[in-house]
């Protein structure tokens, strides 16, 4: 029965969410709250499990994406992501583009705002485009979909990066050691299978390609900026608030696994202390550039953005905890004892799909691969896999075919100029190639975990 009201719980929290449009907090709640009860733990309980988890999740990664959304909300403002964008036309011969962007976007500013990420580049992929040929638009979309959330979901600091290692109790030093190379990797795959797709004829500019009036204005806006900074940083200097913090968390995690690390190191390599040290870098930067009044306007907007998405990675926790309260991990793991035969692969699998199920259902990356954590956490120990491991498997299966239930794709259209059907041959392709080309690279990683 436990089993089966889990089952109800996460079918409600998609139906509130997709056929009612309930917020996924008020959704996440009301599922956590029937499950409890349903399954018997009782008044008490129940709202033991929902507050803990929320504390819990918050003790451990809330203060890390407070401090990774400001970092980039303060980048944002004073053009820092532009100059890196920007740079990529400048230095990369126009044939490299495409993988060049994909790359950067994966790993010099993994996002913590994808909305802003995608804003700030569909410009330079559009006004690029031209330099690759006719094909240029759509092998630049599905680059920049691609290298947006590759860095997204594998890559610390990215929102469900953090958040899936923070669920899943995993190190972000290990989290990073490992995503650093998945998703880079399966971002220059993806490209190089998209344009493969791209020569068989699978573009139609006629059909795929259209002006709109938002594009233009996003453009305009982003060109005149309502902040007007009176300096611009350079490349060099555009990178470090979020290149020292990554740099200093992969020093942390080799030197454990060196066995070399001390004190020091450890506080050093902190994840807490590193992305605190690149807001002060951001903020520094934002100050010469905007001024205080400027900045102020800039932090305060962070912090707006940074409050819901605590709530729903602190509720995403409490779902978690309930499930643990109901003892479904001792049921699950007599049923993946069953089949020891092939334990990693059944479990890596499963996680892929519930991940990729919630992402279909759902629509939102971030709220896929936070609920999934949340659902497998409760039997991590029953699975014989590292918990690395189905993390990256969950990271994998969040990204699955993202379409029209997301609100990030019709931003993708309206900035791009694509028409609806462009937009599901560049973003919903890319992310379906990239969620199955991951997932044997995160097999592989199983090997070594």
């Amino acid at each position: 029965m436990i089993a089966l009201h889990t089952t109800i719980s996460i079918v409600a929290i998609i139906l509130l969410i997709i056929r009612f449009r309930i917020d996924p907090i008020i959704a996440l709640v009301a599922g956590s709250l029937y499950l409890g009860l349903a399954s018997g733990i009782g008044f008490a309980a129940t709202l033991t499990a929902i507050t803990t988890g929320f504390g819990e999740i918050m003790a451990k990664i809330g203060l890390l994406i407070g401090f990774g959304v400001l970092i980039g909300s303060l980048l944002h403002a004073v053009g820092a992501f532009r100059a890196m964008v920007e740079a990529l036309v400048r230095l990369v011969p126009a044939k490299r583009l495409p993988y060049a962007l994909a790359m950067a976007l994966a790993t010099i500013f993994p996002s913590i705002y994808v909305d802003v990420q995608v804003v700030l580049a569909a410009p330079v992929a559009r006004s690029s485009s031209g330099l690759i040929g006719p094909r240029g638009l759509p092998l630049l979309a599905g680059a920049l979909g691609t290298g947006i959330f590759c860095g997204y979901v594998f890559v610390v600091p990215g929102l469900a990066a953090v958040s899936i290692a923070g669920l899943l109790e995993v190190p972000l030093g290990t989290y990073l050691l490992y995503g650093i190379v998945i998703g880079p990797v399966t971002a220059l795959l993806t490209v190089w299978l998209f344009g493969l797709l791209l020569r068989t004829g699978w573009w139609k500019a006629d059909r795929d390609e259209e002006e709109n009036e938002a594009l233009l204005e996003a453009e305009e806006e982003e060109a005149n900026g309502h902040l007007k900074p009176r300096w611009r940083p350079s490349l060099g200097v555009a990178v470090l608030p979020i290149l020292v913090p990554l740099l200093m968390i992969a020093f942390g995690a080799f030197a454990g696994l060196a066995e070399r690390s001390n004190a020091f190191i450890e506080f050093i390599g902190n994840p807490t202390f590193a992305l605190f040290v690149g807001l002060l870098g951001a903020y520094a930067m934002a100050r010469r550039s905007l001024r205080v009044g400027g900045t102020t306007a800039a932090f305060e907007k962070g912090l707006h953005t940074t409050g819901e998405i605590l709530l729903v990675t602190g509720v995403g926790g409490s779902l978690g905890a309930v499930i643990e309260a109901t003892g479904l991990a001792e049921v699950l793991g007599g049923l993946f004892s069953v089949n020891a035969a092939a334990p990693v692969l059944v479990s890596v699998l499963l996680a892929w799909f519930i991940a990729a199920l919630l992402h279909l259902a759902i629509g939102s990356v971030s709220v896929a691969a936070i609920t999934a954590a949340g659902i497998i956490a409760p039997i991590l120990g029953s699975l014989g896999v590292a918990p690395v491991v189905i993390g990256l498997a969950i990271a994998s299966g969040s990204l699955f075919a993202l379409q029209v239930n997301s609100n990030f794709f019709w931003m993708f259209k309206a900035l791009l100029g694509l028409s609806t059907s462009g937009s599901l041959k560049t973003l919903t392709v890319v992310t379906s190639i990239a969620s199955l080309v991951s997932i044997p690279l995160v097999l592989t990683a199983s090997l070594v975990a």
